[in-house]
């Protein structure tokens, strides 16, 4: 019996505020509260609010026949339970449905497994607890930041004593295999691999107002029809996109709170399809063969790889410079410098950063606090600036708790950080000019 999987990412970072080389020293506060609250206002009215409701009904009209899984930052949690509670709300109820499940990623959105698998470990812990505390749930499935994943990943994330991963079904990676199955990763005894249809969660996420796409309008009995051709043919049919396509990429006014409402009764119609959320997938359908995956993959742009967010040398700069404060940062144990710290390790800061202004330019802009690239870099290494100085040069009543280890984990062609050692005195502070940024050939 094949099995629907219908995933939902939701994360909102936190945008920076303008920072300037004259504030270095002088402002410590690096978030733009006002505007990180009123884009949170904005997405859930047009789409958290009304979109989880939707999902809630449906549950409760098919008697828990219709599941969904979701994957919450943790970001994106502190900001529901400060500004949205409505939401947060909203998301406990659908966990106590029994029929949404809530998956483990690194708390702050982060690229740590490709920096520091250290800090990675602490994040995924830092996620867990708190999906714990809010849902009452512990997670068994694990979904990379932007889907990025390669064997390396796999191999780390059935240490942790995950059962599944997320993965985009990349044609690369698939060659003339179907991302309809489920597959075990190169290296792996038991951790079981779910991969994203892109041409079928694209089509909603994506293309769903696109007057030129083959199936415009598209309805859920439409889409339902695509999805049981399937049939015989496949065991699970991945559906991975971002929640926000509900009401935000694509507003009301187009009809997708309508395809949510009809979609759930249009799969269910045939007698052999049936939903299940990932852990469920995983656990029903056994792999059908091992899968490689030696070079990175992610979910981002029509490329699917890293250069999102290392694709250019402002890029590669500003997040080595965030890993290089690691040990220093933690070694002075100051719980308020380690969270901003983290704040800075959010991918959608290099998002920003990014040079692609061609096919994937539009993404690139959604909620971009910046004018251009080079914008982002300056501020974001004028902040460094700052919270390097205020690493440097601690409150005379902070007292530096022991060092915890870090091991690095190089798996792209970033130029490695600078460690300095244990007992030598700190370097000043490096001046950074923050006038302009030099455009790379």
């Amino acid at each position: 019996m094949p099995s629907v999987c219908c995933y939902f990412q939701v994360h909102q970072p936190l945008r920076l505020r303008h920072y300037t080389f004259f504030d270095i020293g002088r402002e410590h506060t690096y978030e733009n509260e006002e505007e990180n609250r009123a884009v949170l206002q904005q997405v859930a009215q047009k789409c958290y609010l009304p979109a989880a409701y939707i999902l809630l009904e449906q549950i409760r009209h098919h008697g828990g026949r219709f599941k969904v899984a979701f994957s919450i930052s943790g970001i994106a949690l502190e900001q529901f339970a400060r500004h949205q509670p409505a939401v947060l709300k909203l998301f406990q109820d659908l966990a106590a449905t029994g029929c949404v499940e809530f998956l483990n990623e690194t708390y702050h959105h982060s690229l740590a497994f490709l920096f520091s698998e250290a800090e990675f470990h602490r994040q995924v812990d830092l996620h867990r607890q708190a999906i714990e505390s809010y849902f009452k749930q512990t997670p068994t499935v694990f979904r990379n930041t932007e889907l990025i994943f390669n064997n390396d990943v796999a191999r780390v994330v059935e240490k942790m004593g995950f059962a599944a991963i997320l993965a985009e079904g990349a044609d690369p990676i698939l060659g003339w295999r179907s991302p309809n199955h489920v597959y075990r990763p190169q290296g792996c005894r038991n951790l079981r691999l779910l991969l994203k249809n892109y041409r079928l969660s694209d089509a909603i996420a994506f293309r769903f107002n696109d007057p030129t796409a083959p199936d415009h309008p598209l309805t859920g009995a439409r889409f339902a029809d695509r999805i049981h051709q399937i049939h015989g043919v496949g065991d699970v049919i991945n559906l991975f996109m971002d929640f926000e396509t509900f009401g935000e990429h694509h507003t009301a006014e187009t009809g997708i709170f309508d395809f949510m409402k009809d979609f759930p009764a249009a799969i269910l119609r045939h007698p052999d399809f049936s939903f299940a959320t990932p852990s469920e997938a995983a656990r029903i359908h056994a792999p059908v063969a091992r899968l490689d995956v030696p070079q990175f993959i992610s979910w981002a742009d029509v490329e699917r790889d890293l250069s999102a967010w290392v694709g250019n040398d402002m890029q590669k700069d500003a997040i080595q410079a965030v890993y290089a404060l690691e040990n220093k940062i933690l070694r002075l144990g100051q719980p308020a410098l380690i969270q901003s710290w983290r704040n800075l390790q959010t991918s959608d800061h290099f998002y920003y950063m990014c040079t692609k202004w061609f096919g994937d330019g539009d993404i690139h802009k959604y909620f971009n606090p910046f004018k251009s690239p080079y914008d982002a870099y300056i501020n974001f290494m004028n902040i460094i600036a700052d919270l390097t100085r205020q690493i440097d040069t601690p409150p005379a009543h902070a007292k530096p708790t022991r060092k915890i280890p870090a091991k690095p984990v190089r798996k792209v062609s970033v130029k490695p950080a600078r460690k300095s050692a244990p007992k030598a005195r700190p370097p000043a502070p490096r001046k950074r000019v923050a006038a302009t940024a030099r455009k790379r050939r």
